[in-house]
């Protein structure tokens, strides 16, 4: 009975782990979201993220278009912005968001190693 109380406490709420953990795999039954800025996310951005700006006024608007039943991975630059957009995205009723610590930069630095 204890066990069923804290395996219900997970779902719905945002979660975290390391963007260097990220496989592209997860994006098979998962929605991948950059919510850096356009011009960043041109920069370059992971395979497969969708870009939806988080400073844009119409952030709330495109992720309410979003299946809230598939798991939603977040991540931004550096950490900041991807934490507050998983808190609003748990918010909204997605069942699973996960916030891809580190952001873009560790993932970079990941990659050239």
């Amino acid at each position: 009975m204890i066990f069923l109380f804290f395996l219900t406490l997970g779902f719905g709420q945002s979660k975290s782990k390391p963007i260097t953990e990220f496989s592209q795999n997860d994006t098979d039954i998962g929605i991948l979201i950059d919510v850096r800025t356009p011009k960043e996310f041109q920069k370059g951005h992971l395979m497969n993220a969708m870009n939806i700006d988080w400073f844009g006024s119409d952030f709330i608007e495109k992720c309410q278009q979003l299946d809230r039943d598939n798991p939603v991975y977040v991540y931004c630059k550096k950490g900041g912005r991807s934490a507050k957009a998983a808190s609003l995205l748990d918010s909204l009723g997605f069942k699973a968001v996960i916030d891809l610590e580190g952001g873009y930069d560790a993932y970079l630095a990941e990659k050239e190693r």
